[in-house]
Protein backbone atom coordinates (compact mmCIF):
# COMPACT_ATOMS: atom_id res chain seq x y z
CA UNK A 1 0.00 0.00 0.00
CA UNK A 2 1.24 3.55 -0.76
CA UNK A 3 2.41 6.23 1.90
CA UNK A 4 -0.47 8.41 3.05
CA UNK A 5 1.16 11.19 1.09
CA UNK A 6 1.51 9.43 -1.86
CA UNK A 7 -2.10 8.75 -2.03
CA UNK A 8 -3.49 11.27 -4.09
CA UNK A 9 -7.34 11.22 -4.41
CA UNK A 10 -8.47 11.84 -7.87
CA UNK A 11 -12.05 12.34 -9.85
CA UNK A 12 -12.65 9.39 -12.27
CA UNK A 13 -16.86 10.10 -12.52
CA UNK A 14 -19.60 12.66 -12.52
CA UNK A 15 -23.36 11.88 -12.00
CA UNK A 16 -25.64 15.23 -12.00
CA UNK A 17 -29.17 15.98 -11.02
CA UNK A 18 -29.73 19.32 -10.98
CA UNK A 19 -32.74 22.18 -12.32
CA UNK A 20 -31.08 22.46 -15.98
CA UNK A 21 -30.41 18.65 -16.26
CA UNK A 22 -30.64 15.22 -15.49
CA UNK A 23 -27.62 14.08 -16.74
CA UNK A 24 -23.68 15.51 -16.53
CA UNK A 25 -24.08 15.49 -20.34
CA UNK A 26 -27.62 17.80 -19.92
CA UNK A 27 -26.17 19.84 -17.27
CA UNK A 28 -22.93 21.08 -18.68
CA UNK A 29 -24.72 21.92 -21.82
CA UNK A 30 -27.03 24.25 -20.21
CA UNK A 31 -24.33 25.73 -17.87
CA UNK A 32 -21.76 26.41 -20.64
CA UNK A 33 -24.54 28.06 -23.07
CA UNK A 34 -25.47 30.06 -19.74
CA UNK A 35 -29.20 28.97 -19.70
CA UNK A 36 -31.32 29.69 -16.53
CA UNK A 37 -33.97 27.45 -15.69
CA UNK A 38 -35.08 29.64 -12.79
CA UNK A 39 -38.83 29.63 -12.86
CA UNK A 40 -42.00 30.32 -10.36
CA UNK A 41 -42.39 27.54 -7.88
CA UNK A 42 -44.87 25.51 -8.94
CA UNK A 43 -44.94 22.77 -6.11
CA UNK A 44 -48.50 21.88 -4.39
CA UNK A 45 -48.78 24.24 -1.28
CA UNK A 46 -46.38 26.65 -2.15
CA UNK A 47 -48.70 28.55 -4.45
CA UNK A 48 -49.45 31.34 -1.56
CA UNK A 49 -45.48 31.22 0.14
CA UNK A 50 -43.54 34.43 0.09
CA UNK A 51 -40.98 32.33 -2.03
CA UNK A 52 -42.05 32.61 -5.68
CA UNK A 53 -38.53 31.70 -7.24
CA UNK A 54 -36.45 28.35 -7.47
CA UNK A 55 -34.14 26.22 -9.05
CA UNK A 56 -36.97 23.04 -9.57
CA UNK A 57 -35.69 19.69 -11.06
CA UNK A 58 -38.30 18.41 -13.87
CA UNK A 59 -38.71 15.30 -15.56
CA UNK A 60 -36.60 13.66 -13.28
CA UNK A 61 -38.58 10.13 -12.85
CA UNK A 62 -37.12 8.39 -10.21
CA UNK A 63 -38.63 5.17 -11.04
CA UNK A 64 -36.65 4.98 -14.55
CA UNK A 65 -33.15 4.50 -12.33
CA UNK A 66 -34.17 3.64 -8.95
CA UNK A 67 -35.66 0.18 -7.64
CA UNK A 68 -38.95 0.30 -5.90
CA UNK A 69 -37.81 -1.14 -2.83
CA UNK A 70 -35.58 1.71 -2.09
CA UNK A 71 -38.17 4.18 -3.53
CA UNK A 72 -40.63 3.45 -0.56
CA UNK A 73 -38.41 3.93 1.64
CA UNK A 74 -36.53 6.77 0.51
CA UNK A 75 -37.19 11.07 0.32
CA UNK A 76 -36.67 13.29 -2.33
CA UNK A 77 -33.56 14.27 -1.58
CA UNK A 78 -32.25 10.77 -1.32
CA UNK A 79 -34.13 9.99 -4.92
CA UNK A 80 -31.70 12.67 -6.27
CA UNK A 81 -28.54 11.37 -4.21
CA UNK A 82 -29.28 7.61 -5.73
CA UNK A 83 -29.79 8.32 -9.21
CA UNK A 84 -26.39 10.73 -9.28
CA UNK A 85 -24.29 8.22 -7.43
CA UNK A 86 -25.60 5.45 -10.10
CA UNK A 87 -24.28 7.78 -13.26
CA UNK A 88 -21.31 8.48 -11.54
CA UNK A 89 -20.44 4.78 -11.24
CA UNK A 90 -21.71 4.33 -14.67
CA UNK A 91 -19.40 7.37 -15.86
CA UNK A 92 -16.55 5.74 -13.89
CA UNK A 93 -17.28 2.56 -15.04
CA UNK A 94 -16.62 1.20 -11.43
CA UNK A 95 -19.36 -1.71 -11.28
CA UNK A 96 -19.07 -4.66 -8.74
CA UNK A 97 -16.92 -6.49 -10.58
CA UNK A 98 -14.75 -4.16 -9.55
CA UNK A 99 -14.71 -4.44 -5.63
CA UNK A 100 -16.37 -7.75 -5.48
CA UNK A 101 -14.01 -9.29 -3.81
CA UNK A 102 -12.89 -6.08 -1.59
CA UNK A 103 -16.24 -4.46 -0.61
CA UNK A 104 -14.67 -2.70 2.25
CA UNK A 105 -12.18 -0.68 -0.04
CA UNK A 106 -15.26 1.57 -1.42
CA UNK A 107 -16.86 3.58 0.90
CA UNK A 108 -20.17 6.27 0.63
CA UNK A 109 -19.84 10.38 2.07
CA UNK A 110 -22.61 12.66 1.64
CA UNK A 111 -23.42 16.20 2.93
CA UNK A 112 -26.84 17.32 3.93
CA UNK A 113 -28.73 20.03 5.51
CA UNK A 114 -32.45 19.56 6.19
CA UNK A 115 -33.20 16.16 5.15
CA UNK A 116 -36.25 14.09 3.98
CA UNK A 117 -38.69 17.26 4.28
CA UNK A 118 -41.25 16.08 1.73
CA UNK A 119 -41.50 12.62 3.57
CA UNK A 120 -41.86 13.92 6.89
CA UNK A 121 -44.46 16.07 5.91
CA UNK A 122 -46.50 13.67 4.16
CA UNK A 123 -46.21 11.26 7.17
CA UNK A 124 -47.16 14.25 9.59
CA UNK A 125 -50.03 14.64 7.68
CA UNK A 126 -51.06 11.18 7.80
CA UNK A 127 -50.76 10.86 11.73
CA UNK A 128 -52.65 14.39 12.37
CA UNK A 129 -55.18 13.62 9.49
CA UNK A 130 -55.78 9.91 10.21
CA UNK A 131 -54.08 8.71 13.39
CA UNK A 132 -50.96 6.53 13.86
CA UNK A 133 -52.12 3.57 11.89
CA UNK A 134 -50.98 5.40 8.84
CA UNK A 135 -47.77 6.45 9.19
CA UNK A 136 -45.17 4.18 7.67
CA UNK A 137 -42.58 2.69 9.49
CA UNK A 138 -40.16 4.27 6.67
CA UNK A 139 -40.76 7.71 8.83
CA UNK A 140 -38.29 6.75 11.26
CA UNK A 141 -35.10 6.86 8.63
CA UNK A 142 -36.38 8.83 5.30
CA UNK A 143 -35.86 12.15 6.84
CA UNK A 144 -33.16 11.66 8.49
CA UNK A 145 -29.74 13.66 7.09
CA UNK A 146 -27.59 10.72 6.98
CA UNK A 147 -30.14 8.40 4.77
CA UNK A 148 -28.55 8.68 1.60
CA UNK A 149 -25.48 7.84 2.66
CA UNK A 150 -27.08 4.67 4.08
CA UNK A 151 -29.28 3.69 0.87
CA UNK A 152 -26.50 4.37 -1.30
CA UNK A 153 -23.84 1.87 0.36
CA UNK A 154 -26.54 -0.64 0.53
CA UNK A 155 -27.83 -0.29 -2.81
CA UNK A 156 -23.75 -0.76 -3.66
CA UNK A 157 -22.81 -3.46 -1.68
CA UNK A 158 -19.85 -0.54 -0.48
CA UNK A 159 -18.62 -1.76 2.65
CA UNK A 160 -16.19 0.88 3.27
CA UNK A 161 -15.75 3.90 5.80
CA UNK A 162 -18.93 5.76 5.28
CA UNK A 163 -20.35 9.24 6.91
CA UNK A 164 -22.46 11.93 6.52
CA UNK A 165 -20.96 15.76 7.26
CA UNK A 166 -23.49 18.08 8.76
CA UNK A 167 -21.17 21.49 8.01
CA UNK A 168 -24.05 24.26 6.70
CA UNK A 169 -24.15 24.77 2.78
CA UNK A 170 -20.38 24.38 2.76
CA UNK A 171 -20.42 20.83 4.14
CA UNK A 172 -20.31 19.88 0.32
CA UNK A 173 -16.73 20.98 0.09
CA UNK A 174 -15.98 19.27 3.25
CA UNK A 175 -17.70 15.53 1.87
CA UNK A 176 -15.08 15.55 -0.97
CA UNK A 177 -12.35 16.54 1.60
CA UNK A 178 -13.71 14.42 3.65
CA UNK A 179 -13.53 11.57 1.09
CA UNK A 180 -9.66 13.08 0.31
CA UNK A 181 -8.92 11.97 3.57
CA UNK A 182 -10.25 8.37 3.85
CA UNK A 183 -8.22 7.27 0.41
CA UNK A 184 -5.31 9.06 2.28
CA UNK A 185 -5.84 6.35 5.09
CA UNK A 186 -6.51 3.39 2.77
CA UNK A 187 -10.04 3.48 0.95
CA UNK A 188 -9.64 3.06 -2.67
CA UNK A 189 -13.14 4.51 -3.78
CA UNK A 190 -15.76 7.12 -2.11
CA UNK A 191 -18.71 8.00 -3.55
CA UNK A 192 -19.10 11.47 -2.55
CA UNK A 193 -21.83 14.36 -3.08
CA UNK A 194 -24.54 15.96 -1.66
CA UNK A 195 -28.07 16.42 -3.09
CA UNK A 196 -31.18 18.58 -1.27
CA UNK A 197 -34.75 18.83 -1.75
CA UNK A 198 -36.12 21.81 -0.19
CA UNK A 199 -39.02 22.77 -1.65
CA UNK A 200 -41.43 20.78 -0.11
CA UNK A 201 -44.30 23.28 1.64
CA UNK A 202 -42.70 22.58 4.90
CA UNK A 203 -39.27 23.15 4.04
CA UNK A 204 -40.02 25.93 2.39
CA UNK A 205 -41.91 27.64 5.27
CA UNK A 206 -38.42 26.25 7.35
CA UNK A 207 -36.99 29.01 4.78
CA UNK A 208 -38.59 31.54 5.67
CA UNK A 209 -37.07 32.77 8.14
CA UNK A 210 -33.60 33.15 6.23
CA UNK A 211 -32.96 36.88 5.54
CA UNK A 212 -31.36 36.03 2.57
CA UNK A 213 -33.98 34.48 0.49
CA UNK A 214 -35.15 36.82 -2.73
CA UNK A 215 -38.55 37.16 -2.00
CA UNK A 216 -38.94 38.34 -5.99
CA UNK A 217 -41.52 37.12 -8.67
CA UNK A 218 -39.14 37.95 -11.43
CA UNK A 219 -36.91 34.94 -12.21
CA UNK A 220 -34.30 37.14 -14.09
CA UNK A 221 -33.85 39.58 -11.23
CA UNK A 222 -34.35 37.43 -8.02
CA UNK A 223 -30.93 36.17 -8.03
CA UNK A 224 -27.88 38.14 -9.45
CA UNK A 225 -25.19 38.22 -6.89
CA UNK A 226 -22.27 40.88 -7.44
CA UNK A 227 -24.78 43.67 -8.92
CA UNK A 228 -26.31 46.74 -7.33
CA UNK A 229 -29.35 44.84 -7.79
CA UNK A 230 -28.33 41.92 -5.61
CA UNK A 231 -31.43 40.85 -3.17
CA UNK A 232 -30.87 37.57 -2.12
CA UNK A 233 -30.25 33.93 -3.46
CA UNK A 234 -33.00 31.73 -4.72
CA UNK A 235 -33.25 27.97 -3.51
CA UNK A 236 -32.55 24.85 -5.73
CA UNK A 237 -33.01 21.13 -5.82
CA UNK A 238 -31.08 18.38 -7.06
CA UNK A 239 -27.07 18.01 -6.80
CA UNK A 240 -23.98 15.72 -7.53
CA UNK A 241 -22.44 12.99 -6.97
CA UNK A 242 -18.55 11.73 -7.52
CA UNK A 243 -16.51 8.94 -7.44
CA UNK A 244 -12.94 10.04 -6.22
CA UNK A 245 -10.49 7.33 -6.43
CA UNK A 246 -6.79 6.57 -5.10
CA UNK A 247 -4.82 7.73 -8.11
CA UNK A 248 -2.82 3.95 -8.71
CA UNK A 249 -6.27 2.60 -8.14
CA UNK A 250 -8.48 4.19 -10.61
CA UNK A 251 -4.85 3.83 -13.44
CA UNK A 252 -4.90 0.23 -12.64
CA UNK A 253 -8.45 -0.67 -13.37
CA UNK A 254 -7.97 1.65 -16.98
CA UNK A 255 -10.42 4.88 -15.37
CA UNK A 256 -9.50 8.09 -16.45
CA UNK A 257 -8.29 10.79 -13.98
CA UNK A 258 -10.43 13.66 -14.98
CA UNK A 259 -9.22 15.82 -12.22
CA UNK A 260 -7.20 15.65 -8.65
CA UNK A 261 -8.45 16.61 -5.44
CA UNK A 262 -5.71 18.98 -4.86
CA UNK A 263 -6.56 21.02 -1.16
CA UNK A 264 -9.15 21.92 1.03
CA UNK A 265 -9.19 24.12 3.94
CA UNK A 266 -12.68 25.20 6.34
CA UNK A 267 -13.29 28.12 8.61
CA UNK A 268 -16.05 28.85 10.58
CA UNK A 269 -17.12 32.71 11.11
CA UNK A 270 -20.40 32.63 12.26
CA UNK A 271 -24.27 32.79 11.21
CA UNK A 272 -25.22 35.81 8.60
CA UNK A 273 -22.10 37.69 9.49
CA UNK A 274 -21.19 38.09 6.37
CA UNK A 275 -18.90 40.99 6.99
CA UNK A 276 -16.55 38.80 9.12
CA UNK A 277 -16.86 35.76 6.67
CA UNK A 278 -14.28 38.22 4.46
CA UNK A 279 -11.11 36.62 6.86
CA UNK A 280 -12.58 33.21 7.80
CA UNK A 281 -12.63 32.87 3.58
CA UNK A 282 -9.65 34.09 2.86
CA UNK A 283 -8.00 32.10 5.73
CA UNK A 284 -9.71 29.21 4.10
CA UNK A 285 -8.84 29.74 0.69
CA UNK A 286 -4.99 30.49 1.75
CA UNK A 287 -5.50 26.94 3.18
CA UNK A 288 -6.79 24.78 0.31
CA UNK A 289 -3.74 27.14 -1.64
CA UNK A 290 -1.11 25.93 0.90
CA UNK A 291 -2.66 22.68 0.62
CA UNK A 292 -2.23 22.24 -2.92
CA UNK A 293 0.62 23.67 -3.23
CA UNK A 294 -0.53 26.16 -5.24
CA UNK A 295 0.36 30.02 -5.65
CA UNK A 296 -2.00 32.18 -6.02
CA UNK A 297 -1.36 33.19 -9.84
CA UNK A 298 -1.71 29.43 -10.86
CA UNK A 299 -5.29 29.56 -10.29
CA UNK A 300 -6.98 29.93 -13.40
CA UNK A 301 -10.80 29.82 -12.61
CA UNK A 302 -12.97 31.33 -9.35
CA UNK A 303 -16.68 29.01 -9.27
CA UNK A 304 -17.84 32.03 -6.67
CA UNK A 305 -19.65 31.30 -3.60
CA UNK A 306 -22.04 33.89 -5.13
CA UNK A 307 -24.55 34.74 -1.91
CA UNK A 308 -26.32 37.25 -3.80
CA UNK A 309 -26.26 39.52 -0.63
CA UNK A 310 -24.74 42.78 -1.03
CA UNK A 311 -22.55 42.43 2.14
CA UNK A 312 -21.71 39.10 1.57
CA UNK A 313 -21.06 39.54 -1.83
CA UNK A 314 -18.23 42.47 -0.80
CA UNK A 315 -16.92 40.10 1.48
CA UNK A 316 -16.34 37.76 -1.10
CA UNK A 317 -14.80 40.21 -3.38
CA UNK A 318 -12.42 41.32 -0.59
CA UNK A 319 -11.56 37.50 0.91
CA UNK A 320 -10.18 36.70 -2.63
CA UNK A 321 -8.46 39.80 -2.92
CA UNK A 322 -6.95 39.12 0.13
CA UNK A 323 -6.19 35.55 -0.66
CA UNK A 324 -5.16 35.86 -3.99
CA UNK A 325 -3.80 39.98 -4.32
CA UNK A 326 -3.23 41.38 -7.31
CA UNK A 327 -4.13 38.28 -9.25
CA UNK A 328 -7.83 38.23 -7.77
CA UNK A 329 -8.65 41.14 -10.41
CA UNK A 330 -7.48 39.20 -13.32
CA UNK A 331 -8.29 35.41 -12.42
CA UNK A 332 -12.10 34.75 -14.34
CA UNK A 333 -14.68 34.46 -11.63
CA UNK A 334 -18.19 32.46 -12.71
CA UNK A 335 -21.05 31.60 -10.95
CA UNK A 336 -23.05 29.38 -12.91
CA UNK A 337 -26.00 28.53 -10.13
CA UNK A 338 -27.81 31.65 -10.78
CA UNK A 339 -29.23 29.84 -13.50
CA UNK A 340 -30.12 27.23 -11.79
CA UNK A 341 -30.68 28.12 -8.05
CA UNK A 342 -28.59 27.70 -4.89
CA UNK A 343 -28.83 23.74 -3.69
CA UNK A 344 -27.42 24.39 -0.39
CA UNK A 345 -24.77 22.04 0.21
CA UNK A 346 -25.59 20.42 -3.42
CA UNK A 347 -24.55 23.59 -4.69
CA UNK A 348 -20.60 23.54 -3.59
CA UNK A 349 -20.96 19.75 -5.37
CA UNK A 350 -22.07 20.79 -8.72
CA UNK A 351 -19.70 23.77 -9.28
CA UNK A 352 -16.97 20.86 -9.05
CA UNK A 353 -18.43 19.12 -11.24
CA UNK A 354 -18.78 22.22 -13.42
CA UNK A 355 -15.01 23.01 -12.92
CA UNK A 356 -14.04 19.62 -14.04
CA UNK A 357 -15.50 19.67 -17.01
CA UNK A 358 -14.53 23.71 -17.57
CA UNK A 359 -10.70 22.02 -17.30
CA UNK A 360 -11.84 19.63 -19.60
CA UNK A 361 -12.91 21.29 -22.40
CA UNK A 362 -11.34 24.46 -21.89
CA UNK A 363 -13.85 26.86 -21.07
CA UNK A 364 -15.21 29.41 -18.13
CA UNK A 365 -19.20 28.87 -18.13
CA UNK A 366 -20.82 32.23 -17.68
CA UNK A 367 -23.12 33.50 -14.97
CA UNK A 368 -26.36 33.40 -16.12
CA UNK A 369 -28.69 36.89 -15.29
CA UNK A 370 -25.64 38.90 -14.38
CA UNK A 371 -25.25 42.36 -15.85
CA UNK A 372 -23.53 45.21 -14.45
CA UNK A 373 -21.06 43.64 -12.02
CA UNK A 374 -20.11 46.44 -9.36
CA UNK A 375 -17.30 44.63 -7.89
CA UNK A 376 -13.38 44.18 -8.77
CA UNK A 377 -13.84 41.30 -9.83
CA UNK A 378 -13.38 39.50 -13.82
CA UNK A 379 -16.65 37.75 -13.63
CA UNK A 380 -17.61 35.69 -16.69
CA UNK A 381 -20.91 37.18 -18.20
CA UNK A 382 -23.36 36.73 -20.83
CA UNK A 383 -21.34 34.23 -22.88
CA UNK A 384 -18.58 31.38 -22.31
CA UNK A 385 -15.06 32.16 -22.45
CA UNK A 386 -12.67 30.46 -23.93
CA UNK A 387 -9.32 29.40 -21.66
CA UNK A 388 -6.60 26.86 -21.22
CA UNK A 389 -7.82 25.92 -17.50
CA UNK A 390 -5.34 23.88 -15.25
CA UNK A 391 -6.05 24.77 -12.04
CA UNK A 392 -9.65 25.72 -10.11
CA UNK A 393 -11.18 26.96 -6.95
CA UNK A 394 -14.44 26.48 -5.40
CA UNK A 395 -15.70 28.37 -2.56
CA UNK A 396 -18.80 28.02 -0.79
CA UNK A 397 -20.43 29.46 2.36
CA UNK A 398 -23.30 28.51 4.81
CA UNK A 399 -25.69 30.61 5.93
CA UNK A 400 -24.72 29.39 9.27
CA UNK A 401 -21.29 30.02 8.69
CA UNK A 402 -19.24 27.68 7.39
CA UNK A 403 -16.23 28.59 4.95
CA UNK A 404 -14.66 26.21 2.12
CA UNK A 405 -12.29 26.26 -0.50
CA UNK A 406 -11.24 23.74 -2.71
CA UNK A 407 -8.51 23.63 -4.85
CA UNK A 408 -8.76 21.32 -8.19
CA UNK A 409 -6.13 20.56 -10.64
CA UNK A 410 -6.77 19.32 -14.22
CA UNK A 411 -6.59 15.59 -14.87
CA UNK A 412 -4.10 13.24 -17.28
CA UNK A 413 -7.38 11.90 -18.78
CA UNK A 414 -10.43 12.98 -20.16
CA UNK A 415 -14.11 11.07 -21.08
CA UNK A 416 -14.47 9.04 -24.16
Amino acid sequence: MSSPEERRSVVTGIGVIAPNGVSTETFWKATVEGISVLDRVTREGCEHLPLKVAGEVRGFDPADLIEERYLVQTDRFTHFAMAAANLALDDARLGRADYNDSPFAVGVVTAAGSGGGEFGQRELQRLWGQGSRHVGPYQSIAWFYAASTGQISIRGGFKGPCGVVASDEAGGLDALAHAARTIRRGTDAVVVGAAEAPLAPYSVVCQLGYDDLSKLDDPARAYRPFTSGACGFVPAEGGAMLIVEEEAAAESRGASVRAVLAGHAATFTGASLWEESRAGLAHAIRGALEDARCAPEEVDVVFADALGVPAADRAEALALADALGRHASQVPVTAPKTGTGRAYCGAPVLDTAAAVLAMEYGVVPPTPNVVDVCHDLDVVTGRARPAELRTALVLSRGLMGSNAAMVLRKGSGSPS
